[in-house]
C-alpha cells in the first residue's frame, strides 16, 4: 500500500524530460471511440500533432493503440482488453531499438536508429469520468537505479522485453482524479538520450480506496507512437 497523490494541483510544472510525464486539457473531435475509422482518421492525427508539440520532434508515428475496458461484457463482446494492475513501464534498451526495426523497413529504421527516438503513449478516458482503476504514475525523479527489472513479453509472433518495478518506500505516485474524455497523460516509456533526463517511467492501473461504490466502469484508450528527431 502506497500514497497516490493528487497530480492536478502540480500539472502546469510536470514535463516529459523532468518526470516522465504530463497531463493536458486536449478535447478531441471523435465521438465513438469504439469506431475503427474515427480512430485511424480522427484520433491517430490528433495524437500525432499532440506528441509532435509536446516533444520537439520533427516526425510521430502512431504504431498501436489499446481500448481497455472494465466491464467484462463489453470486453468479451468487443474483444477488448482489462485494465492493467502490474506496475510496469512499457519498452527497454533491448526492446526500444527492436520495435523500431519490427515497424520501419531496414534502411529507414537503421536511419532512425542513429538519432534521438522517443516513446510517448497517449492515455484517455473513452467515456465519462474515471472513477475507478484510474492510472497511477510513478514520478521518474523517484525512480533509483536498479528498481527497474527487466521481463520478458512473449507474443504469437515475437518476443518482447519490458520493465517490472520493485518497490521502492522513496517512489512518489500521482494520479488525475475523475480524467474526463477531454483530457489525457503524455507517457514517456522509452529515451535514448542518457543525459540525466527522464528515459521511461513506471504506471499502472491501481484500486483506489476512494472510488464510489457505484463507480462507473473504467473506459480508457492508450496510443503509441514514436517520436523521431533530425
Amino acid at each position: 500500500t502506497v500514497p497516490v497523490y493528487d497530480g492536478r494541483a502540480i500539472a502546469d510544472r510536470l514535463t516529459l524530460d523532468a518526470n516522465g510525464f504530463e497531463f493536458h486539457n486536449s478535447p478531441t473531435g471523435v465521438t465513438d471511440f469504439l469506431d475503427s475509422g474515427q480512430i485511424e482518421n480522427v484520433y491517430n492525427p490528433e495524437v500525432e500533432k499532440i506528441v509532435a508539440a509536446a516533444t520537439g520532434a520533427s516526425r510521430v508515428l502512431v504504431f498501436d493503440h489499446t481500448l481497455r475496458v472494465a466491464d467484462a461484457e463489453i470486453r468479451t463482446s468487443r474483444k477488448l482488453r482489462e485494465p492493467v494492475r502490474v506496475v510496469h513501464n512499457d519498452y527497454t534498451d533491448k526492446s526500444g531499438p527492436q520495435r523500431v526495426r519490427d515497424l520501419l523497413p531496414p534502411d529507414e529504421a537503421e536511419a532512425a536508429l542513429k538519432k534521438r527516438y522517443v516513446y510517448v503513449n497517449v492515455w484517455r478516458s473513452i467515456q465519462g469520468a474515471i472513477e475507478e482503476a484510474p492510472l497511477g504514475i510513478c514520478d521518474a525523479q523517484s525512480i533509483a537505479e536498479g528498481d527497474m527489472i527487466l521481463m520478458d513479453l512473449k507474443y504469437d509472433d515475437r518476443v518482447g522485453e519490458i520493465h517490472r518495478t520493485r518497490y521502492n518506500p522513496d517512489h512518489r505516485w500521482v494520479y488525475f482524479p475523475r480524467m474526463q474524455p477531454d483530457e489525457l497523460i503524455l507517457l514517456k516509456c522509452f529515451d535514448t538520450e542518457t543525459d540525466g533526463r527522464a528515459r521511461w517511467t513506471a504506471h499502472s492501473a491501481f484500486d483506489d480506496p476512494t472510488s464510489p461504490a457505484d463507480a462507473a466502469l473504467r473506459q480508457s484508450i492508450e496510443t503509441r507512437t514514436i517520436a523521431f528527431y533530425d
